[in-house]
C-alpha cells in the first residue's frame, strides 16, 4: 500500500498540466508500478529471510517464521522478484528509474544483511527536495521505531539496536521531535516560498494538523505494551502515507 502511494505521489510532481497525461505516461506510471511493488516484495522476504529466527520471538505469525513457507520458496520468491523488477526497470529505459531501484535493492540488502516519461529535461527543483528531504524522515523513523516493538526479541539475541541501547522513551520522542522539526520547517517552507495560494494553504494547514495529531498519539503511547508500541508504529506509517498525499499539492 505505502508503496502504490509514494510511487503514485512521485509520479505526480512533475505533471505542469492535464495535456502531460498522455498515453505514454501512463505506459511508462504502470511499468514503475509493477517494478517497484516487485522489489517491495523482494525486500519484505529478503529482511524475513535474515530475521526468520528473530521474528519467531516478535512476528511469529509471519509466512517464514511460522514454517508456511520454507527457506528455499523465500529464497526463491526474492531472487525472482529482484529479477523481473530490474528487467522491467531497464526495459522503462529511464536511468534515473533504474538507478533508484538500485539503491533501493542496496538499501533494502544493506538493511538485512521527468526527461524520460514528458520529454523535458531532467530538473532538481525546490518541491523535489522538498520531497526528499522529508522523506528521508520518514524513513529514519519508521527504521528506528520499528525496533521498539520488537526489543525483547533483539535483546535476547544480543542485536545492539537503538532501542536497547538507548531504550524505549529515549528512542520515541527521539522519533516524534525528528518529525516535529520536518513538519515545522514544512510550514516554514510553505508560508515563505511557495507562490500560490492553494500550495500555501495545504503545506501548512495539513502539516500543522499532523504534528498536533503526532503530538496527541506520542502521549498516549503506552511503552510497557507491546500491542500499544506496534499501534504508534502503524500510525507513523500512515503518516508517511498522507504525506506522499500531500506532496504533490507542495509547489515551491
Amino acid at each position: 500500500m505505502g508503496t502504490v502511494i509514494a510511487i503514485i505521489s512521485v509520479s505526480l510532481l512533475p505533471l505542469q498540466n492535464l495535456d502531460d497525461l498522455t498515453p505514454t505516461y501512463f505506459m511508462g506510471f504502470f511499468k514503475a508500478m509493477v517494478s517497484g511493488l516487485l522489489m517491495t516484495v523482494y525486500e519484505v522476504t529478503i529482511n524475513q529471510l535474515y530475521d526468520v529466527k528473530i521474528d519467531k520471538v516478535n512476528k511469529p505469525n509471519l509466512p517464514l517464521a511460522s514454517g508456511d513457507l520454507s527457506m528455499r520458496t523465500g529464497i526463491a520468491i526474492a531472487s525472482s522478484s529482484l529479477l523481473m523488477s530490474l528487467a522491467m526497470g531497464i526495459m522503462l529505459r529511464s536511468p534515473p528509474f533504474l538507478l533508484a531501484l538500485i539503491i533501493w535493492f542496496l538499501l533494502g540488502s544493506a538493511y538485512s544483511v521527468d526527461k524520460y516519461v514528458l520529454g523535458r529535461p531532467i530538473a532538481i527543483t525546490r518541491t523535489l527536495m522538498f520531497a526528499v528531504a522529508i522523506t528521508c524522515c520518514f524513513c529514519f523513523v519508521i527504521s528506528v521505531l520499528k525496533d521498539i516493538p520488537d526489543e525483547d526479541g533483539d535483546r535476547e539475541f544480543g542485536i545492539r539496536t537503538l532501542t536497547v541501547i538507548l531504550g524505549k522513551e529515549s528512542v520515541l520522542w527521539l522519533c516524534v521531535y525528528v518529525l516535529f522539526i520536518a513538519y515545522g520547517a514544512a510550514v516554514i517552507v510553505g508560508l515563505t516560498s511557495s507562490p500560490y495560494l492553494l500550495s500555501k494553504l495545504v503545506t501548512i494547514i495539513s502539516h500543522s494538523m499532523l504534528a498536533t495529531l503526532l503530538w496527541h498519539e506520542a502521549r498516549t503511547v503506552d511503552l510497557s505494551s507491546k500491542v500499544s508500541t506496534l499501534s504508534f508504529y502503524m500510525f507513523i506509517w500512515k503518516l508517511h502515507y498522507v504525506e506522499c498525499l500531500i506532496i504533490p499539492f507542495v509547489r515551491l
